[in-house]
């Protein structure tokens, strides 16, 4: 990568450059990734964006351009709107229940990164509770209670009032507000991650139905590629028949590790040598309330 890179403007048919430095790129970076991720729940898609951002930001006055942080948030986020508008077609054609896309955390230990992406409103709990908001209501969501940003800020991003945005923030906020109590103690959930995967492994039922909630949810994502459960899997008794039939026609050289995944410890399933499932959990009050399991290889790291 360059040391500069020079994103071209033309102002008054003069030519002119706005001029980001290495050390700003790797700082802003992580940021964008992080806003744009949040709404999407794609690491390919914002990925993608991010990029994107960078090299199109141009034909901006550079008289106007008194925060290069703001302006490149603002690029992010509404293009990040864009996608999740067109993408709404494609999300009612997938086959069976929708995961988001898993960030295993353990590979950006050594990245600046890992500081914005430990923040709240990671987990995929959190992440698939999106998609219950417009695309507005996520925006605002995300910018005002993970980012921080002040209303004003958020209002010339979307381009709404501040008004409106407050409205819309807490439109968004009643929405998902079952999802309020999540557990993000990480060696707390570690803890809990160790016994449902002892349950299931010896086949303890009884230890397993103490462990899931009377209104536990299962959400297999093959994305139609691979065999998963069309529909949720609901109670208890559903949910561990489920788990305990996986665990039957799996092959006796199948490997189970405990990584972070999106900020928490979630059960990696490897088949042949190969990652073939990443399981995450909703745990609430000790008890697992939701299970996700992303089986489509297209999510996969």
């Amino acid at each position: 990568m360059p040391s500069k890179l020079h994103l071209t403007l033309f102002k008054r048919k003069e030519l002119r450059t706005l001029q980001i430095s290495n050390e700003e790129y790797k700082q802003l970076k992580p940021l964008l990734f992080s806003i744009s991720y949040r709404m999407l729940g794609s690491v390919s898609e914002a990925e993608d964006i991010v990029q994107e951002i960078f090299l199109k930001a141009y034909q901006v006055e550079i008289e106007e351009l008194k925060n290069k942080k703001a302006y490149l948030c603002k690029m992010v986020t509404n293009r990040s709107l864009d996608v999740l508008k067109s993408a709404r077609f494609k999300k009612e054609q997938y086959v069976g229940p929708w995961n988001p896309e898993p960030l295993l955390l353990e590979e950006f230990e050594s990245d600046p990164a890992l500081t914005l992406l430990k923040k709240e409103g990671l987990s995929i709990a959190y992440l698939r509770m999106m998609e219950h908001l417009t695309p507005d209501e996520r925006a605002v969501l995300l910018l005002r209670e993970v980012f921080e940003f002040s209303y004003k800020e958020i209002a010339d991003m979307i381009e709404k009032s501040e008004e409106n945005c407050r409205k819309i923030f807490s439109r968004a906020k009643s929405k998902i507000s079952h999802i309020d109590g999540e557990s993000l103690h990480y060696e707390r959930n570690k803890s809990i991650v160790n016994r449902f995967i002892e349950a299931f492994q010896l086949q303890k039922t009884d230890v397993l139905l103490e462990l899931l909630s009377e209104n536990v949810t299962l959400y297999s994502d093959g994305g139609g590629i691979v065999r998963a459960a069309i529909r949720p899997i609901v109670t208890p008794q559903n949910v561990s028949a489920f788990i305990f039939g996986i665990l039957k026609k799996a092959p006796a050289d199948f490997r189970i590790e405990v990584k972070n995944v999106n900020g928490q410890p979630a059960i990696l399933i490897y088949l042949n040598g190969q990652l073939s499932s990443i399981t995450s959990l909703f745990i609430r009050n000790e008890q697992i309330e939701e299970i996700y399991i992303i089986l489509n290889p297209n999510k996969l790291p």
